[in-house]
């Protein structure tokens, strides 16, 4: 398919969770990002996606630095999402005003049994989609449980915010123009319980927020792109260059982790390998034994 062509002096971004210490993977979209930047003259960004205040660590957000630093790799300009939160709740009552978000007061349990209920569940990219209880509720039992201290997430009403927009695309360095997909995720997460604000919430306001033009990273959340467009042109944000890439796996063809053994950049700096001399590998396409890329 063809290619749409990128501006120059691109402006990418490396955006990793500090939930573990990184691996071979993510140095590997690290320097992709970074590289392409450097290569137009442009801007590569850090940004440190630190939400889920759960299982992210100031450690892990230092070692995300030294990481780098080892690799040879600078930044232009760092982000810490924890201290954007007002931006996120700006967003997320945005799409209250439109009437496009609504509290969800499932469980993971309530959902499931839902879903096990259904003879025809609808599924998505990430398996079955959100049933839509809560979707289906009055707006004086949604208020009640609010006014009673009820736990709850937010939810975007997918249903609803397409029917405001135009037919949507999003464009991809190999996909090409790619439609927006309406049952790809369902009606997503905005907010969790315990989380200020999600994934897919945070990345597009940060995105606009960083002028990110490019955005490189791998394959396992292309289908994630379908509701960032969708949220994308709800908040009037621009849209920018999308290049998944394929994903580092290892010997059994599995994705890496940050808990797998041995991977990670920590472990292998103190092995005494060579930050520059692995990048430089990395670049040419060369990984360890028993690590490798992974089909389209």
């Amino acid at each position: 398919m063809s290619q749409i062509e990128s501006p120059r002096h691109l402006v990418t971004r490396f955006a990793p969770s500090p939930t573990g210490r990184l691996h071979i993977g993510h140095g590997w979209s690290a320097l992709q990002a970074h590289d392409l930047a450097r290569e137009s003259g442009g801007r590569f960004l850090l940004r440190i996606e630190d939400t889920d205040i759960t299982r992210c660590r100031e450690d892990y957000t230092q070692g995300i630095y030294e990481d780098l630093h080892w690799l040879g790799l600078s930044w232009d300009g760092l982000m810490i999402q924890s201290a954007r939160l007002p931006a996120y709740d700006a967003a997320l009552e945005a799409l209250k005003a439109q009437g496009l978000a609504y509290p969800c007061f499932c469980t993971r349990g309530d959902i499931a049994r839902e879903v096990a209920a259904s003879l025809h569940a609808p599924h998505g990219a990430d398996g079955p989609l959100y049933p839509g209880t809560c979707r289906r509720l009055g707006g004086d039992e949604r208020a009640q449980r609010i006014a009673a201290g009820q736990t709850h997430s937010w939810r975007l009403d997918m249903g609803a915010a397409l029917a405001r927009t135009s037919p949507l695309v999003w464009h991809d360095a190999t996909a090409g123009a790619v439609p927006v997909d309406p049952d790809a995720l369902g009606d997503l997460i905005l907010k969790g319980k315990d989380r200020p604000a999600s994934y897919h919430l945070a990345v597009v306001v940060d995105d606009a927020a960083q002028g990110v033009t490019d955005v490189v990273r791998g394959l396992d959340v292309f289908a994630s792109t379908h509701a960032h467009r969708t949220l994308q042109a709800l908040l009037g944000l621009p849209s920018p260059f999308y290049r998944h890439h394929r994903l580092v796996v290892d010997a059994q063809a599995k994705r890496l982790a940050k808990r797998a053994a041995g991977l990670s950049l920590a472990e292998l700096r103190a092995a005494g390998w060579s930050g520059p001399d692995l990048a430089d590998d990395l670049r040419a396409g060369r990984f360890p034994v028993g690590i490798a890329l992974g089909e389209d």
